[in-house]
């Protein structure tokens, strides 16, 4: 069965990847090649941190864990992304969410964004995986006046440190912004190496992770269900699907028309000196993003590079990739224009996930006994993921999670226009953009 995706076969390819800054930093680890008949308690279908997570956790709750993975080790979203560990996952603001759902469950879904991050923080220290971390908490940048009075409202209500315009130099985080507000939760980490350190911990835990090991078609019957790929066959009671921006229509069919993959696209300089900081006025580690709908994000690591990311096209191809990195280009220049001169020398693009009601799906799949399922982290799959893998775990053994877990994230409705819902984006970036 060939797997069924909504974006062009490009997409899905080496091309958007190439010139991934992260695979520098890490060689991946050797997974085996699913080959023959095998039988676990639970089949997790998603090598990237809700996956991992989710194997890690059954694992060390006694259950035996098979998880297959498409491509190699840290190949899709969760290998390539930007590494903010942050509060995120939902793109519904807290007042439309309790209108909606309830402030009730709004508070519960808020308190399982603030644990996610925590829990990140708990695994880095309990498996002693070095992630290259820094920043403490998130700061957010007001691209407009109108943005900087938002932000001055908000820290006001909420706490956080607000910091004024013409502050912004001395707190080495200077460009073209109004102001800034810093969130103390939070931090930013180098994503592969955080994804092969959780590997690690799974396999020592009893989980076995294969790697090439696509699922071309998922069966369910009275034994349970079952994974078949090139070479191979799982077979287990549960199931766990793990797939976000890289799943298919078909595998399985209850996915189809429920997500909507968006490209992301990320570049990364050359180690800026002190000097170049300086004139910029950017010299801090803190990990920030700033206020536009269609936003941007970026950071200064450890050793000089900085990291700065964008939406990615509404279009796969050669062409579309060219342009998309050459328009990152252009964006990175107008916002920090001391640096029009320092080369980026790492360029790629990866799938970020949303859903319809713009909220994260973690659950129990209805109507299909033994299913379970999260994705949907709308660009926040650090902390949402991770945290969406120990549910998972919870959830498959039966129990009720003991961490937040609210109703908002339990239903996954379908788009509009199926296959076709693609044609939904270009009107909501260019509104989006007017909005900006």
């Amino acid at each position: 069965m060939t797997r069924q995706r909504i974006f062009a076969d490009y997409a899905y390819g080496t091309g958007p990847r190439a010139g991934c800054w992260w695979d520098e930093t890490v060689a991946a680890p050797h997974w085996p090649v699913l080959d023959g008949t095998h039988r676990v308690d639970v089949a997790v279908i998603g090598g990237g941190f809700t996956g991992v997570s989710t194997a890690l956790h059954l694992a060390e709750a006694g259950l035996e864990v098979g998880l297959v993975e498409a491509e190699s080790p840290g190949w899709g979203a969760s290998g390539r992304n930007g590494g903010f560990c942050c509060l995120g996952g939902a793109k519904l603001g807290t007042a439309a969410m309790a209108r909606v759902f309830g402030s009730r469950e709004t508070q519960t879904y808020r308190a399982g964004e603030e644990e996610a991050v925590h829990l990140v923080d708990r695994l880095i220290a309990r498996h002693r995986i070095e992630t290259d971390r820094h920043s403490v908490g998130e700061t957010v940048m007001a691209h407009s006046r109108k943005a900087r009075l938002s932000l001055q409202r908000e820290a006001e209500t909420e706490g956080g440190v607000f910091i004024d315009g013409p502050e912004l130099t001395d707190h080495g985080i200077n460009g073209q912004f109004h102001a800034a507000l810093t969130t103390p939760i939070g931090f930013a980490l180098n994503p592969r190496k955080y994804l092969f350190g959780l590997a690690a911990a799974a396999q020592a835990a009893g989980a076995t992770l294969y790697q090439r090991s696509p699922a071309q078609s998922v069966i369910q019957d009275e034994t349970g269900w079952h994974l078949v790929t090139p070479t191979g066959r799982l077979s287990a009671d549960r199931l766990v699907i793990a797939t976000n921006g890289y799943s298919s229509e078909n595998i399985p069919a209850w996915l189809a028309g429920r997500y909507m993959p968006a490209q992301s696209t990320v570049m990364v300089t050359r180690p800026i000196t002190a000097a170049e900081q300086a004139a910029q006025g950017w010299s801090s580690a803190q990990m920030a993003y700033d206020t536009r709908h269609m936003l941007h994000y970026f950071r200064l690591m450890p050793d000089g590079r900085f990291l700065f990311g964008m939406r990615g096209g509404l279009t796969a191809s050669p062409q579309a990739e060219a342009r998309i990195r050459a328009l990152l280009r252009r964006h990175f220049e107008d916002l920090f224009p001391a640096w029009r001169d320092v080369e980026a020398t790492h360029m790629w693009s990866g799938m970020v996930c949303l859903s319809r009601n713009l909220v994260p799906f973690v659950g129990a799949v209805p109507e299909h006994p033994g299913l379970f399922a999260g994705l949907c982290y709308h660009g926040n799959g650090v902390a949402m993921g991770s945290y969406a893998g120990a549910l998972l775990a919870e959830l498959v053994q039966g129990r009720t999670p003991d961490a937040p877990y609210s109703r908002v994230m339990q239903s996954l409705p379908k788009f509009p226009l199926g296959r076709a819902r693609r044609l939904l984006m270009p009107p909501a970036y260019a509104l989006l953009g007017l909005m900006d």
